[in-house]
């Protein structure tokens, strides 16, 4: 009965990789968003600003790939020791988070808490969940 729980939990990994390269998927668009419009707005590299809306583009790409560097291995460590549907459904919050973000941001900057706050709650919750849960597996 033990082996088929771990290879249950083994294919609901899969979810957790799924909304991994979600999440990359989006963090490329957005530096895609970066590109165009050092275009549009006549920002060329290695410039990081100049026209406000470029900058929105660029901060949001920055701020992502900070978030990226907890959301990550949070996401990961919750979705081993922890549950990974849990996992990949907090992740999915996460990308929508984001997307709210890119388009309050851009649209004005005041208008970027909303977003921030749905893809940060989440990401939280798989940090400490992710602690908890490593933590019971040792101590189990």
């Amino acid at each position: 009965m033990e082996s088929i729980v771990i290879v249950r939990e083994a294919q609901d990994m899969e979810f957790v990789a799924i909304v991994i390269v979600l999440a990359l998927i989006q963090y490329t668009a957005f530096g895609l968003l970066v590109g165009r419009a050092r275009g549009k707005y006549n920002c060329p590299a290695p410039a990081s600003s100049g026209d406000p809306v470029f900058e929105r583009y660029y901060r949001v790409h920055a701020n992502t790939g900070e978030q990226l560097l907890v959301f990550l291995p949070a996401i990961l460590i919750y979705g081993y020791y922890g549950n990974p549907l849990i996992a990949a459904l907090a992740g999915l919050l996460y990308i929508v988070g984001r997307l709210v973000y890119l388009q309050g941001y851009v649209k004005d900057p005041a208008k970027r808490s909303l977003g921030f706050m749905i893809g940060f709650f989440p990401m939280i919750f798989l940090l400490l969940a992710g602690a908890v849960a490593a933590l019971r597996s040792l101590l189990a």
